[in-house]
């Protein structure tokens, strides 16, 4: 396992770490339940293959991601591993903060938690009043030994993920990169001028985002890899990147992540230039369909265009059909992919007479909901 320096934290982290939030389930009374059990060899599992990093959140698992990690850091493997997890922004306030920080902790069964996240910040809410006093109870619980450093996610813009950079509350952040989502690279950079640790989520989307995919592995036409495996092997060469961090539900998927993250050259510089090529050139083929520039929006009946239309783009340019469709199922359900899915469309035209492309979208909106919702 190849380990990197950790932003200013004094710690290095593997390249690989470990997101609790797809833990292995079994079906118990006709009900799909998590098993703990299984769940802690997975975890033990790539604690031992060299993963020192893990991730857990108190919504992942139904709730019980934090209970199962807990068990899993017992029996000596707490002190070789660094401990991450988040506080939600709907406990806003100082008081319902705090208690959230006492429940992790006893979920997790420790006295301090190493890297605490402010869960999906973003800017405009950074100025709340139950934000700042959430930040006031982590600087204290900071002060009193309770977290070690004080992070962020986010889902927020590059612009405004600067700005949560710029005021020098945080140490380390987490945010998405991906071979098929770049958006945050310069964000990234930026980061690690400023001295904090970059963990990246969705790598490989839980494996699901190169799977399979035959564009995705012509890539590397050269070699026979598998598309999780370039996948992961593009973000681990960003030398801003300091941990890759993949929700791992499978011992499978522990060890294949686990292998590539033992390399000592992810991609070699010929290769990252022959991917970069390729992905310009689907880039180019997403234009012909949507640009993303949202001057769409808004939309009078609420359909987020140009989500859709990137789904769209995966399933048609990349054939990530199975990607697509599950992103696209959380329109609506989750705060930073807002609004509501193509069958909402009402036919108003508005959004036509708005795009500079003059694309069909009302056409493109119900070829959507044909192939994204089933």
């Amino acid at each position: 396992m190849l380990y990197r320096p950790f932003g200013k934290t004094g710690l290095s982290i593997s390249a690989l770490g470990f997101g609790a939030m797809r833990l292995p389930r079994k079906t118990e009374s006709g009900k799909m339940v998590y098993d703990h059990e299984e769940g802690v060899k997975l975890l033990r599992q790539g604690f031992d293959l060299g993963i020192n990093f893990v991730d857990s959140a108190p919504y992942y698992c139904d709730s019980e991601s934090e209970i199962i990690v807990g068990k899993a850091l017992r029996d000596g493997y707490r002190s070789k591993v660094s401990l991450s997890t988040k506080l939600p922004g709907d406990e806003a306030g100082y008081d319902k903060a705090r208690k959230r920080l006492e429940q992790s902790l006893r979920n997790l069964q420790t006295d301090s938690i190493d890297f605490y996240h402010l869960w999906n910040a973003s800017w405009d809410r950074f100025a709340e009043e139950g934000i700042r006093e959430q930040v006031r109870m982590a600087l204290e619980a900071k002060e009193q030994g309770l977290i070690r450093h004080l992070s962020f996610s986010s889902h927020d813009s590059p612009e405004n993920i600067r700005k949560l950079i710029d005021t020098g509350l945080f140490e380390t952040m987490l945010c998405q990169y991906n071979l098929l989502d770049c958006t945050n690279e310069e964000a990234i950079a930026y980061a690690v001028e400023k001295g904090l640790g970059v963990v990246v989520m969705g790598p490989v989307g839980g494996g699901r985002l190169g799977a399979p995919s035959p564009k995705i592995q012509a890539l590397l036409p050269e070699q026979i890899y598998s598309s999780p495996e370039i996948a992961m092997r593009f973000v681990l060469t960003n030398p801003h990147v300091c941990c890759a961090l993949s929700g791992m539900g499978s011992s499978a998927m522990v060890e294949a992540n686990a292998a590539v993250a033992s390399k000592g050259v992810p991609l070699t510089p010929e290769e990252r230039e022959r991917v970069n090529r390729s992905i310009a050139e689907n880039r180019e083929l997403e234009k012909l369909y949507c640009t993303g520039c949202n001057y769409c929006m808004p939309c009078p009946a609420g359909v987020n265009i140009p989500f859709i239309f990137r789904m769209m783009n995966y399933h048609r340019i990349y054939k990530i059909t199975e990607y697509s469709r599950e992103q696209y199922a959380q329109i609506g359900t989750i705060p930073w992919i807002s609004g509501k899915k193509a069958s909402a469309c009402v036919e108003c035209g508005q959004c036509e007479d708005k795009c500079p492309q003059r694309l069909r979208i009302r056409e493109q909106l119900r070829e959507s909901a044909d192939a994204l919702e089933k």
